[in-house]
Formats: structure tokens, C-alpha cells, sequence
């Protein structure tokens, strides 16, 4: 590991910061229940991990296209604490255990997994870019299984009461369905430009991330959607997750990982040099 790795910076109680020379094309972040936290990184290709004090490279794939986790585009944590992380390179949700190592769930079951909400009680719901699906899988594996289907679909997030909140290119850009099936608009229309992921307050409030829109919106219980964060640092805003109460933010070509507050303050995490075009 290159010794630019040791150069770290605590900020907020987080994680510390990666050097800029090692982040490279971040799409998604997770928190374990431990507090430590993973970054899928498109170019690396792989996942880094961030815990007491030292960033490393926690799994590494392959350059060469189809192998296992060369293209992460998304990740999550079980109702174990598991790490979990969306392949489109092998169409797989792989799960890692204590030794570090993956371990396919589907069988290659899954398109272009593009994000993981597990339920909390054993099951994980994925959005399919590719077949335009929302699949339930066990956390222990098996064959994905059809639970609706969505135009678009991409950001998937639970609230406090088991509604699962999707983003979407349908007619509505923000729905959310009840544990049997049920579909309700939460944002009626296109009011983001291009949603793509989305979290879930314990309030009820949603929070979405529009990478074409470089913000972070706001769609509060029965309100219309407003701008919480726009610009600023922000250039493609796409993953979203929480961390202690506040978001986390991933940029793929701002190149970085922000904290964003529900008030809307923001503080820059984890940063490299600018995303290659």
C-alpha cells in the first residue's frame, strides 16, 4: 500500500479521510454497525475500507471486464452487519464474511444491480437497471424473485414503518410500496432531473440524490419536493446512505464522499484528485 495512505484527517467523528491520491471513482458508501465504512470505487475497481485511524484497499478485483466485483456499483449491510456489494460485471450481489472474501448470493441472478435494501428481517430487496426489477434475495442466498416492476428503477431505501421508497424513470420519480406489492407516489411527476438514489429519514422524510440536478433533494411527509443542497462542490451526486444521523454523500466526479446534515450543511469527508473524463 502506497504510503500516502497514512496521511489521514478526522473530521465530524467520521472516518478518516483518504489521501487524494487513492480515491478514485466512488459510487456508493455503507457503514457497518461498528462504525467502520466502505466505498465502492468503479476505477479501482473495488471497495475501500476506513476504520480506527488507516484507510486500505479491502478487496481489490481485477481489471479484466466479468470478473467478480470489477464493476461495484453499489453496497449495503445485513441484518448481520454484513457487508453487501452489487456486481454488474457477474449480475451478482456478493456478500463478504469475517475472513474478507465474497461470496455470490444469486448465481448471477441480477442485471445491473444498482442498489441493496436489506429489510432488516433476513431478506434484501435489489433494483435491476437491466430488467427493470425490484428483487427480494435471502441474505443467505438463492434465486432472486420478483417483487415489481419499475421503469428505471435505481435508488431503494426502507422506512421506519417497511415501505421501500424507489427511485425511478416511470411516471412518478419517487414511489414507495408496502410490504405486499402496493405501489403509492411520494413524487408525483419528474421533479428530479436524474434521481438517483434515495434514504429515508426516521421522520418519514426522503432525501434523494440527482446527479444531473448536483443536489441533494428534500421530499418531507405529504410535502413537494424542495432543494436541500445544490451546488457548490457537488458535480454528479449518486450514492446516498446514513452514518450517525447524517447523510453521506458519494460524487462520482466531484471525486468525493460529503457529510450533509439534515439542515443541509456539508462538509467534504473523503476526497481525491478530479475524476478522469
Amino acid at each position: 500500500m502506497r504510503s500516502s495512505l497514512c496521511t489521514v484527517l478526522l473530521l465530524s467523528g467520521l472516518p478518516p479521510t483518504l489521501s487524494a491520491a487513492d480515491l478514485q471513482y466512488p459510487l456508493s458508501a455503507a457503514t457497518t454497525p461498528d462504525g467502520t465504512l466502505y466505498v465502492a470505487d468503479l476505477r479501482l475497481p473495488g471497495i475501500w475500507k476506513v476504520a480506527g485511524g488507516k484507510p486500505e484497499v479491502f478487496f481489490q478485483a481485477s481489471k479484466k471486464f466479468r470478473t467478480p466485483l470489477n464493476a461495484v456499483r453499489c453496497l449495503a449491510v445485513d441484518s448481520k452487519g454484513r457487508l453487501l456489494a452489487g456486481d454488474s460485471a457477474t449480475r451478482e450481489i456478493y456478500r463478504f464474511g469475517n475472513d474478507g472474501k465474497p461470496v455470490p448470493l444469486t448465481k448471477g441472478g441480477i442485471g445491473i444491480p444498482m442498489a441493496i435494501a436489506p429489510d432488516g428481517k433476513g431478506t434484501l430487496y435489489v433494483s435491476d437497471l437491466e430488467t427493470q426489477r425490484i428483487w427480494k434475495v435471502s441474505e443467505e442466498g438463492g434465486e432472486p424473485k420478483e417483487f415489481a416492476v419499475i421503469a428505471g428503477v435505481r435508488g431503494l431505501a426502507f422506512d421506519k414503518d417497511g415501505k421501500l421508497y424507489a427511485v425511478n424513470a416511470g411516471k412518478d420519480c419517487l414511489v414507495r410500496f408496502s410490504p405486499d406489492g402496493k405501489q403509492e407516489t411520494v413524487a408525483a411527476g419528474r421533479a428530479f432531473r436524474f434521481g438517483h438514489n434515495v434514504a429515508v429519514g426516521k421522520d418519514g422524510t426522503a432525501y434523494v440524490a440527482d446527479g444531473y440536478g448536483k443536489c441533494l433533494w428534500k421530499i418531507a411527509p405529504g410535502k413537494k419536493p424542495e432543494k436541500l443542497v445544490e451546488g457548490g462542490e457537488f458535480v454528479n451526486p449518486v450514492g446516498l446512505s446514513w452514518h450517525k444521523g447524517n447523510l453521506l454523500l458519494v460524487d462520482s466526479r466531484a471525486n468525493a464522499v460529503f457529510e450533509v446534515t439534515t439542515g443541509g450543511k456539508v462538509k467534504k469527508l473523503i476526497a481525491g484528485p478530479p475524476a478522469k473524463k
